[in-house]
């Protein structure tokens, strides 16, 4: 679904996507470490996982001196790691390997101005330390300086025999967030192993601009890709979306009928086709097109929830509250279906029920606002 109007403040948001993503992904160098015989480490704290680099470039690092320090950082206590490195640079600034050891601890710590700082260091120490480079890149990039980040990140995805998918998404929304819109499209494109100038190219930048909240040229993308391919897969659903969100509601059912007249079976087109009819009050094409995607797929209650309302503009109070309490028992923090499970109780005159159910609802967007 497309994301709030809401603009962010600064060059980007950190969004929980960026941050999941990079707690479940090793870094691009891991990919050639491992190709190379070199274990990887996977920390139990679900910071980014730090792989470990080829035996070249581990050699400075291998001091007993770091031991302690890196059993810290593996129980997640990274402040003490941090303070034990810096007692260690304390007396030998110059110890080799450890602005590597101490950019790798604040990482971790997500101290990312001060892991950019040593690992600035250790990258000049040892420029081949393809790990070193890779975790400069992502802490630039956490610290919302991609003009610092690009030049590192495209260093470790050149170096590659085949694409890093966490190294090229990072690096396209860098050139998304620098407006190098044809660079990022080239990154998504090798991250989706699509050829850049395709039809399929434009689409998955589309999508990603959307992500980003660049509305508007995401719609230019995606109509550039039904230019090339005018049958293109997801290109008029994305279209339908972006029209929804401008609340360009009958456009928007032109672009879903299009997309079903390709895939008939794409049940997120009949559940946004759904809520378009919801918004022109043609409530009987809405109820078909919302069971249509319950048919398609049982265990997405938006589709649900819908059909609560449509039910109960109708007038079966019941039966809206028959579908209202299936969407809560997939998912009971819903303070949109509580609501309207509300209104529905009311008319079948559960007053006790209705009550319940408002004051969920209100204690839900209590919560949700915090």
């Amino acid at each position: 679904m497309v994301k709030s109007a809401a603009k962010k403040n600064g060059w980007r948001n950190h969004s929980i996507w960026t941050l999941f993503l990079l707690a479940l992904v090793s870094i691009a160098s891991g990919a050639r470490a491992l190709a190379q015989g070199a274990p990887a480490s996977s920390p139990s704290d679900g910071s980014p996982p730090i792989t470990q680099p080829a035996r070249h470039a581990r050699s400075e690092t291998e001091n007993p001196e770091f031991a302690l320090a890196r059993h810290l950082s593996e129980l997640g206590r990274y402040d003490e790691a941090v303070s034990q490195l810096l007692e260690l640079q304390g007396k030998n600034p110059a110890m080799p390997g450890l602005a590597r050891e101490l950019g790798i601890a604040y990482y971790k710590k997500s101290d990312y101005l001060n892991a950019a700082s040593s690992l600035s260091k250790a990258q000049a120490e040892n420029p081949g330390d393809q790990e070193a480079t890779q975790l400069l890149g992502l802490s630039y990039y956490l610290a919302g300086r991609p003009a610092q980040a690009i030049p590192l990140l495209e260093k470790v995805q050149s170096s590659l025999l085949r694409p890093d998918v966490t190294g090229s998404y990072l690096l396209g929304i860098d050139y998304l967030q620098s407006f190098q819109d044809d660079k990022a499209r080239a990154a998504f494109a090798r991250m989706f192993s699509v050829p850049p100038d395709s039809a399929q190219a434009h689409v998955v930048l589309a999508q990603m601009m959307i992500r980003e909240q660049f509305e508007e040229k995401a719609i230019h993308e995606l109509q550039e890709g039904l230019v090339i391919d005018p049958r293109v897969p997801m290109a008029h659903f994305l279209l339908g979306e972006m029209y929804l969100f401008k609340s360009q509601v009958e456009p928007a059912i032109v672009e879903f009928k299009k997309e079903l007249a390709e895939n008939p079976i794409l049940w997120l087109a009949y559940w946004r086709m759904g809520d378009a009819y919801t918004r022109l009050e043609q409530w009987d094409l809405a109820e078909t097109a919302l069971k249509q995607s319950v048919w398609l797929n049982p265990d997405f209650t938006g589709p649900y929830i819908l059909l609560g309302k449509v039910e109960l503009k109708k007038g079966d109070a019941s039966l809206a509250a028959g579908f209202l309490e299936h969407a809560l028992k997939m998912d009971p923090n819903n303070s949109s279906a509580h609501y309207i499970l509300g209104e529905a109780y009311q008319k079948l005159g559960r007053k006790a029920d209705a009550d319940r159910e408002f004051a969920l609802t209100q204690s839900l967007r209590e919560s949700e606002k915090k």
